[in-house]
């Protein structure tokens, strides 16, 4: 079934396009993608090489229009906007100081590969500071997780960049809901892609 699956980067152009069809405020907000010489200096501030996935996708775009508020367009993955490389960096910092903290404290049991980790690459945030990242771990290498402020262990939602693509490719030109959380795309305003959140009961 996966090898079905298009390239991340064909992907994401398929998920541009229906952007700019139907949510062109989203669209609008997308960067050029970064040179050599920013990856170079992302993975110098990371200390590792970053997964093919991140390359890929900041090679398209790094990032996107910073927003100010929740009425801004950007966030069209799931609701976080996707970080350039300072971004990417400052996020990152936050989660060695939290990682260093725990340690500190003796708290590591409760907060490394739970609710932050050094090898966790920050991908998007929203406007709480919430996360999506790609894993870094050797064992966990190219997953999508989630990590939320106040929750005790992130989410693991999908195993690997492609895939999350394709799932939001089907799910906004079916608008159903994604596999991964119980989010339902919407437009708003005829400009910007917003995900609904659906309860158990539908």
């Amino acid at each position: 079934m996966a090898t079905d699956i298009p390239g991340l980067a064909q992907l994401w152009r398929s998920f541009e396009n229906w952007l700019a069809e139907h949510a062109p405020g989203d669209y609008g907000s997308l960067l050029p993608g970064c040179s050599e010489e920013d990856i170079q200096r992302l993975e110098d501030g990371l200390g590792f090489s970053v997964h093919e996935d991140v390359r890929t996708t900041l090679e398209l775009h790094n990032g996107v229009t910073v927003r100010s508020a929740s009425t801004e367009p950007g966030a069209f993955l799931l609701g976080y906007s996707l970080l350039d490389v300072d971004g990417i960096l400052a996020a990152h910092r936050d989660l060695v100081s939290m990682v260093e903290d725990a340690r500190e404290e003796g708290e590591e049991d409760l907060v490394v590969g739970r609710i932050a980790d050094r090898e966790w690459v920050p991908l998007a945030q929203n406007i709480s500071g919430d996360l999506l990242f790609v894993d870094h771990r050797y064992h966990c290498a190219g997953e999508l997780g989630e990590m939320s402020f106040g929750d005790p262990e992130y989410r693991m939602l999908w195993p690997r960049m492609d895939l999350m693509m394709a799932d939001l490719c089907r799910s906004v030109e079916t608008r159903t809901p994604v596999t991964a959380v119980p989010r339902v795309p919407s437009v708003h305003e005829g400009r910007m892609l917003e995900w609904q959140v659906r309860s158990a009961q539908g």
